[in-house]
């Protein structure tokens, strides 16, 4: 049997354990080159990034706010967000050596940026938005629409509803009154005790506790009281101690101490054209204010939208019908209980819009009323049918009562637009099953491979800031799927400012004379033209 060594390292102590040049540590072809590129080609003073282009006088000179926004890029591209790991994969790690040309931030510096720059993230979000127009990456027709929580940089418990704070006062409430009997039956005892009896000390002590009980429940009542009053003048329902933007949000059965993230994801290569971040967990009215960002985003008159059921409302479909935007949302359906009682509901009803009148499954008329009513904020008629019909009328146990011996059908001041709406959605199977597929994608990715699932700031403009790291990494890493490194780097090279492609070709040429006059060997030249071919 012959005897087999071990595949063995190269020994710590060899001089040369790395390259020499920082250069060489990343390959032509590798994706960090993508992020130099891309952030090369921003013009970050234009989008109010502080110390862009100066070095931000006296003192000790800040860090250029192009590095850590490499170092953001890189990290949300490689689910590293923590300043901290930031900070530790700047000392090690190679491709981040290279990116930062060994600069080693602090983490207090990297976690300030983020937190200063929310307002800038979001440009630089919209600006890749614009470049993915001008690479024709975005249909601009059709934009599908969803929502999806995120757990915030709080807990439950440190987050009240109104209610909870309400019932919580109501049993301090008890148990004060409780504590002022006891101190009352105490306070008759001692009276009714004789003077001898004084000197035991038990029932002197146990009086004080008590005294220092109540005292504790009556600075409680005081907080509490506060926080409520607090939230009556806010007009909130909710109350945050830890962040205050954060809420409790729940959809089927689901509860999050978070916000709820909104996208509109573009049909021809699912990418993100417009996002928001909202901390109301109720999508309905949130369909018009999404379906116009994707629309101005997208730089088109018309679009079409596609949502699921929970954006159903009669008053954001009005608004997107009013701006050119034709939305396809499933309606809400509302009759399952009656049904369930073999009761005829409202949608058993007709609308004849020459007569205006409704028409009862019998054939029966149901007439408009003179007043109006005020239901929320809906004005709606009232359709009301005659007494002598409904007696008459086979189906009178399934339509009305006793009590209420005539039916009446409310309807929208504009509810034409629904009817436009419902006949839009006959046969609109295909739509609904494309928005399953588009708007899914991105969440399912940044939750499921980049492990995105909760916030690490706090506040509403800091959360939004974070979000626009994401959506932008999302879209940045689809980009390079799709186009492929070359084709990438060659169009951020196009954009780069004109000074800066001049200098980038004048580099070239020198390298190319030099070569001539003194060829070097073929490895380094391998590495040295990928830098400048794609300012050609």
């Amino acid at each position: 049997m012959t005897n087999r060594t071990f595949k063995t390292g190269v020994r710590r102590d060899q001089p040369s354990l790395l390259p020499a040049r920082v250069e060489d540590y990343v390959a032509g072809d590798n994706p960090v080159r993508v992020i130099e590129a891309f952030v090369a080609a921003l013009d970050l003073g234009k989008l109010g990034f502080r110390h862009a282009g100066s070095s931000g006088g006296a003192g000790q000179p800040p860090y250029d706010p192009a590095d850590l926004l490499k170092l953001y890029l890189y990290g949300y591209l490689n689910r590293i967000r923590s300043s901290r790991n930031l900070e530790r994969e700047a000392r090690r790690n190679l491709e981040l050596i290279w990116l930062m040309k060994r600069l080693v931030p602090g983490y207090r510096t990297i976690a300030k940026f983020r937190q200063e720059n929310w307002k800038t993230l979001k440009a630089v979000n919209r600006e890749f938005v614009l470049m993915l127009r001008e690479l024709g990456l975005i249909g601009g027709e059709v934009v599908a629409i969803d929502g999806a929580f995120f757990d915030g940089n709080a807990s439950k418990a440190s987050i009240k509803t109104q209610r909870k704070l309400a019932k919580r006062l109501a049993e301090i409430e008890q148990d004060i009154e409780a504590y002022g009997a006891t101190l009352e039956a105490n306070d008759s005892a001692e009276v009714e005790r004789p003077p001898a009896g004084r000197d035991g000390g038990g029932d002197g002590s146990r009086g004080g506790d008590l005294a220092q009980e109540v005292a504790a429940l009556m600075a409680k009542r005081a907080s509490l009281q506060a926080d409520l009053a607090r939230l009556e003048e806010s007009g909130q329902t909710q109350l945050s101690r830890t962040d205050p933007d954060a809420r409790l949000l729940s959809k089927n059965g689901q509860v999050v101490a978070g916000y709820n993230v909104q996208i509109g994801v573009d049909d021809k290569h699912a990418l993100i054209a417009a996002s928001e971040v909202v901390n109301d967990g109720n999508d309905s009215g949130q369909l018009y204010d999404m379906a116009k960002a994707a629309k101005d985003e997208l730089g088109v008159e018309t679009l079409t939208v596609l949502a699921d059921t929970g954006y159903y409302n009669g008053h954001t479909l009005k608004d997107c019908e009013e701006n050119g935007i034709a939305a396809y949302v499933p309606l809400a359906k509302r009759t399952t209980r009656l049904e369930a009682q073999d009761r005829i509901s409202h949608e058993a009803f007709a609308y004849d819009a020459e007569a205006d009148v409704y028409r009862c499954p019998a054939g029966k008329q149901l007439r408009p009323t003179d007043g109006r009513k005020t239901n929320g904020n809906r004005i709606e008629i009232r359709y009301v049918s005659r007494k002598s019909d409904c007696d008459a009328c086979p189906l009178r146990a399934r339509c009305v009562t006793v009590k209420i011996p005539t039916r009446t059908v409310q309807r929208w001041e504009h509810e034409a637009v629904l009817d436009r709406h419902r006949a839009r959605m006959q046969g609109a199977e295909a739509q609904m099953r494309r928005r399953a597929e588009l708007a899914e994608h991105p969440f399912g990715t940044i939750k499921c491979r980049a492990g995105y699932r909760h916030f690490l700031v706090r506040g509403f403009d800091k959360v939004c800031g974070e979000w626009s790291l994401m959506a932008l990494c999302y879209n940045f890493s689809r980009v390079l799927s799709i186009l492929g490194l070359d084709a990438f780097m060659a169009y951020l090279a196009s954009r780069l400012p004109h000074l800066a492609l001049l200098l980038l070709n004048a580099i070239t040429d020198i390298t190319d004379i030099i070569t001539r006059i003194r060829p070097a060997p073929a490895p380094i030249r391998a590495q040295i033209r990928p830098i400048f071919r794609y300012a050609a």
